[in-house]
């Protein structure tokens, strides 16, 4: 996906052999591939020192055209919409990345803007996939892990950037300090680098803390490391979005979420005012249909598709 504006054209989330710029929304690894051909970008801060704290990608950040702004989108921290004001076409595009209605645990909150095309994500495009209320989603993970950690160990399964350090933010509220593997060690100190104050421990060994923040992937041979020394229950644990429509395979999962469920994308479709919806990720073609089911004119964006083109036809 990508939009032209003068000389630039700028790819977005994504990879574009034409492009010289890549907006890169936010520091998730599916959302950087542009910037293996091309190290310009515009980004946050943030973004740039994440990124280059996980990968061997150094990024150049480009000043902001003046048609160009970067909004708060809420989903981690550092990430941001992209809001063009094309008069070269007459219309204006906002795209999302990644985003949330909700008051982020970490993450500065979203930005709407008034925009006359809105390209927008499709991570949950099921209209009866509600999700729960984020301060007893939060009550609940304080209250099941200072029940558990006094009977055994709790051992949270979580991505390395972004999760892992809601996570963290939580536990510290409810006055505990886990133990994290050394990937969310990394990208924690990054966090703390830009205010947010993470209390943890490096997780040296599984058994020597009561609770433990690790890569999804590291879940089970941590769990199997603990009880191969210690004679105390493990509990494990998630907190996902995909709660709502996947059962994982832990002892208990909570619904917590980065992103926008059905209902909160049509708060922000509407909070927006656009005209044209553009739907884009694996999702984009249910989301379209149940938008326009509901009235919307939503048509899915294909991840090679130029946005110029598409609106000349369209505004």
């Amino acid at each position: 996906m990508a939009i032209s504006l003068g000389e630039y054209k700028i790819s977005l989330d994504s990879k574009d052999d034409e492009a010289n710029v890549n907006f890169v929304s936010h520091a998730h690894t599916d959302h950087i591939s542009g910037l293996r051909k091309n190290k310009r970008a515009l980004a946050s801060e943030i973004t740039k020192d994440l990124v280059e704290s996980r990968s061997n990608i150094s990024m150049e950040l480009i000043e902001e055209p003046e048609c160009v702004e970067l909004l708060n989108a809420g989903h981690m921290l550092g990430s941001r919409q992209l809001f063009v004001q094309n008069d070269l076409y007459g219309y204006s595009v906002l795209y999302s990345g990644d985003y949330q209605m909700d008051e982020p645990v970490l993450a500065e909150k979203l930005e709407p803007k008034q925009t006359d095309v809105l390209i927008v994500d499709s991570t949950y495009p099921y209209p009866d996939v509600k999700f729960d209320e984020k301060g007893e989603v939060i009550d609940a993970i304080q209250f099941y892990a200072r029940k558990k950690t006094e009977r055994g160990h709790v051992v949270f399964g979580a991505y390395t950037m972004g999760r892992a350090q809601e996570l963290v933010k939580i536990l510290n509220d409810g006055g505990m300090i886990p133990a994290v593997d050394e990937k969310i060690a990394v990208v924690n100190e990054v966090y703390n680098k830009h205010g947010a104050h993470l209390e943890y421990a490096v997780l040296d060994h599984p058994e020597s803390s009561p609770i433990s923040i690790v890569g999804q992937s590291r879940l089970e041979a941590t769990c199997e490391a603990i009880r191969a020394k210690s004679v105390k229950r493990v509990y494990t644990a998630v907190a996902s979005g995909w709660s709502k429509i996947f059962r994982f395979e832990t002892d208990v999962q909570f619904n917590l979420s980065d992103h926008a469920d059905f209902s909160q994308a049509v708060d922000y479709i509407n909070v927006c005012g656009a005209k044209i919806v553009f739907t884009f990720g694996s999702n984009a073609r249910l989301f379209a249909k149940h938008l326009a089911a509901r009235g919307y004119d939503a048509r899915p964006l294909g991840y090679t598709s130029e946005v110029n083109a598409l609106m000349l036809n369209h505004i």
